[in-house]
C-alpha cells in the first residue's frame, strides 16, 4: 500500500479476531519500533509483549473497557528516562516523545501488515508495573492492543483544515497559498 493511502486509511481497532499474530509479523512490528528516530539517538524504548492468557487477563485489568478484554494480544511501550536525551536548556525530557515516536511507527507498519492496533494511554502505571516486574526508572508508557480487526471498516476521519494548524513566520499568520 502507497504510504499516503495507509496514512489515510489506518484508524484505532477496538474489535479483534481471537486469532494471534505470528511471532514473525510481531518482530516486522516490532522492528518498526526499533528503527524510529530519537533525541540523540537515545532509544529509551522497551517492548513487552503479553500473549499467554492469564497474563494478558491480568494486564487487562488495568484498564477496564469491554472492548479491551478481548484483544488477543498486547504489547507493553516503556521508556526509561535514565537513557532519554534532556534538552540543555530546561531539561526537557524527551522520553515520551521518543516513546511516541517508536509507537507511531508499530502502529502505521501493523496496519501496513493488516494488522490492527488501538493505542491506549489511560491506564493503571502502578498495575502495569507490578504486573510486568518493571525495575525503578522504567515507565509504561503505551499499551498497544495488536491483532486482526474484526472488520476492516475505516471510518471518516475528521480532521482540521491545515489553515487552522499551520501559521508562517510566526503564530497566527495564516500561510499563504
Amino acid at each position: 500500500m502507497h504510504f499516503n493511502q495507509l496514512l489515510r486509511e489506518r484508524y484505532s481497532i477496538r474489535e479483534y479476531k481471537s486469532q494471534k499474530v505470528s511471532k514473525a509479523l510481531l518482530m516486522e512490528v516490532l522492528e518498526a519500533g526499533r528503527l524510529a528516530p530519537s533525541a540523540a539517538n537515545k532509544q529509551p524504548w522497551k517492548f513487552i509483549v503479553v500473549s499467554e492468557e492469564d497474563n494478558l487477563n491480568k494486564l487487562k485489568s488495568a484498564y477496564n473497557r469491554e472492548w479491551f478484554k478481548k484483544v488477543p494480544q498486547i504489547i507493553v511501550v516503556c521508556g526509561d528516562h535514565s537513557e532519554s536525551w534532556k534538552r540543555s536548556f530546561d531539561s526537557k525530557d524527551h522520553c515520551d516523545i521518543d516513546i511516541a515516536i517508536a509507537v507511531d511507527h508499530m502502529t502505521i507498519r501493523a496496519s501496513e501488515l493488516g494488522l490492527g492496533t488501538c493505542w491506549v494511554c489511560h491506564f493503571d502505571p502502578d498495575l502495569v508495573k507490578e504486573l510486568m516486574q518493571l525495575p525503578d526508572g522504567i515507565e509504561p508508557i503505551a499499551l498497544l492492543p495488536i491483532g486482526y480487526p474484526l472488520e476492516n471498516k475505516p471510518p471518516y476521519k475528521i480532521r482540521k483544515n491545515l489553515d487552522e494548524i499551520v501559521f508562517e513566520e510566526r503564530f497566527g499568520n495564516p500561510l499563504k497559498k
